[in-house]
């Protein structure tokens, strides 16, 4: 239901066409940009090795806030940083998806991106980057059985773009991917029970301002 209600926004952005018509296509000059969007987390699970007892580990899809910045070197090229605040995520397993306990993540990510800006009030634009996430109380599966990594290191991917409403505000659609892994490790015997594979699919909508 999520990721339909996201589909909706998409249309409905879309559908500003005639409205945006009249929007303003130059640039301004102050290179500075902010995003707040709401974004689908959903996770492309997979695992290798035992993991925990009982398999089939799995984190569990959320929508949780985004806000970044994108900075402009050229009229085209933009650095943004990625940020929200860390999010509790639960992790389940078992066929029928029993709660094995949760951890926090916080996940920033830093992209180089090209931006499309001869097509009026569309802005569309491409960007490739890192991301690194910082897991925290992440002794909490199984009652403190299992713990994961501190943090994650990986690749990540966006496409999106921009609708000028006016010379300062516009709505955003962006879609990411980020490559994200962490080791499952028994607490009491130190040993290494698997890797839990997450790579999330991010799609989101949002708002725009450019100063």
């Amino acid at each position: 239901m999520r990721l339909k209600s996201l589909v909706v926004a998409m249309a409905a952005v879309a559908s500003l066409a005639p409205i945006a018509s009249q929007a303003q296509s130059t640039d301004n000059s102050n290179p500075w940009m902010v995003r707040v969007r709401a974004v689908d987390l959903l996770w492309q699970n997979g695992q290798s090795g035992t993991v925990v007892q009982g398999a089939n580990v799995k984190a569990a899809n959320k929508v949780i806030p985004e806000f970044d910045i994108s900075y402009f070197f050229t009229k085209n090229i933009a650095a943004e940083l990625v940020l929200t605040y860390p999010q509790t995520i639960n992790i389940n397993y078992t066929a029928s998806q029993t709660n094995l306990g949760s951890v926090k993540a916080l996940p920033p990510s830093l992209l180089l991106q090209y931006h499309f800006t001869e097509l009026g009030a569309f802005k569309p634009y491409v960007g490739a980057g890192v991301n690194y996430t910082i897991f925290s109380s992440r002794n909490n599966l199984g009652n403190g059985a299992y713990s994961v990594d501190k943090s994650s290191f990986g690749a990540v991917g966006q496409v999106g773009t921009d609708y000028m409403l006016d010379k300062n505000w516009g709505l955003n659609v962006d879609v990411k991917y980020a490559t994200m892994s962490t080791n499952v490790t028994n607490t009491a015997t130190g040993a290494n029970g698997g890797k839990l594979t997450l790579n999330p699919w991010m799609p989101s909508v949002g708002v725009t301002y450019k100063f």
